[in-house]
């Protein structure tokens, strides 16, 4: 069995039934249901004796080291995160408590429990931690794509405590030998995306009638990743990596965020014309930058290809494509979100234990 911290968020949920749905072992999926954590995620999980589903924190220690002692769990595969920039710099603290301490509570209690076990098992067990590629800071425009070497230089309370976390990491391997790998992603969209992100939130408003909000001049570039592609990408490195190594994973997508705003209204504007055949794109509304908004993110994924086999199968076009479609055919899971319907959801469906 493997453990997933995060798995009911965005990619955690999502790498969930990707993993499930390729037919490999039982997950444990243990996830603190703040906000962000949606277990209408996982719907299509109910019933599922392969997935056991345990509502808790990284930073309760006996919980944790309970759940791995008492399931054999033989790999870890941490999403566990505070992500959201700009809530990061409005509250710093709770990032500074789940990604750093969180992550830190988590190593220790995978370091004594992986401690603990037979030469065979301490040889096949994996620490994968998830990451992001705001660790490394922001490119101009005309600068090469990080790669695994580039120089940490983080921008906002999120990005500083994720880096943070990407030492404790580190340091766990060689101080104590713990077998850790590290990926660091772009910019993933898809599926069950929380409606605060750019994508989600532009299609939300828009079949809304509200405004669109850009920050700035909507020219702040990002590399863009369908999800379905970024849990590929992890699948491949807890089978394949080299532990100790870490790997970028990119969608090969550099996109203004203005440009990724403009396809979203075009595919709208196809599948869900306006009354009056106006375009979506008259909403847009330009709004005051974020401060200290990085200009550029860019990442050469050609380590993971190169050494695990691995590319994204989307591109732009096809991610964005299936992505839009699927919040049209979607849209009570939105509204469920946007209204906090999903919270009483959770507090009424929730039934589990360690």
């Amino acid at each position: 069995m493997i453990l997933v911290t995060g798995g009911a968020g965005f990619i955690g949920s999502n790498f969930v039934l990707d993993w499930l749905g390729a037919g490999l072992e039982p997950v444990l999926n243990l996830d603190k249901l703040t906000y962000a954590g949606n277990l209408e995620n996982l719907q299509s999980l109910k019933g599922n004796e392969n997935h056991t589903f345990v509502r808790g924190d990284i930073g309760d220690v006996e919980l944790v080291s309970a759940l791995l002692l008492k399931n054999k769990i033989r790999a870890v595969v941490n999403f566990a995160a505070e992500s959201h920039v700009d809530r990061s710099i409005r509250g710093p603290g709770d990032f500074i408590q789940t990604n750093v301490m969180g992550t830190f509570n988590l190593l220790e209690c995978c370091r004594k429990y992986w401690e603990t076990l037979s030469p065979k098992s301490k040889e096949d067990f994996r620490f994968l931690h998830v990451s992001t590629d705001e660790v490394f800071g922001s490119l101009g425009r005309a600068e090469p794509a990080f790669t695994e070497v580039h120089r940490y230089e983080p921008n906002s309370p999120y990005s500083a405590s994720k880096a943070a976390s990407d030492h404790l990491v580190r340091a766990w391997l060689h101080t104590y030998g713990l077998p850790v790998l590290t990926t660091n992603c772009s910019n993933n969209y898809g599926p069950y995306h929380f409606p605060e992100k750019l994508i989600p939130l532009v299609i939300h408003n828009a079949l809304k009638g509200k405004p669109l909000p850009i920050y700035g001049d909507g020219q702040q570039i990002r590399d863009w990743l369908y999800v379905s592609d970024h849990c590929a990408a992890i699948r491949r490195v807890l089978d394949r990596g080299q532990i100790g190594e870490t790997y970028n994973i990119g969608g090969c997508n550099e996109k203004a965020n203005l440009e990724v705003v403009d396809t979203i209204c075009n595919l709208l504007d196809a599948h869900k014309p306006k009354a009056g055949g106006k375009s979506y794109k008259e909403q847009i509304t330009f709004v005051t930058d974020r401060p200290g908004h990085d200009r550029r993110y860019a990442m050469d994924a050609s380590k993971i290809e190169r050494e695990l086999g691995w590319r994204p199968t989307e591109t732009f076009e096809s991610g964005m494509a299936k992505t839009v479609q699927w919040y049209l055919n979607n849209t009570q899971w939105t509204e469920n979100v946007a209204s906090g319907a999903y919270l009483e959801w959770v507090e009424q469906q929730y039934v589990g234990n360690a």
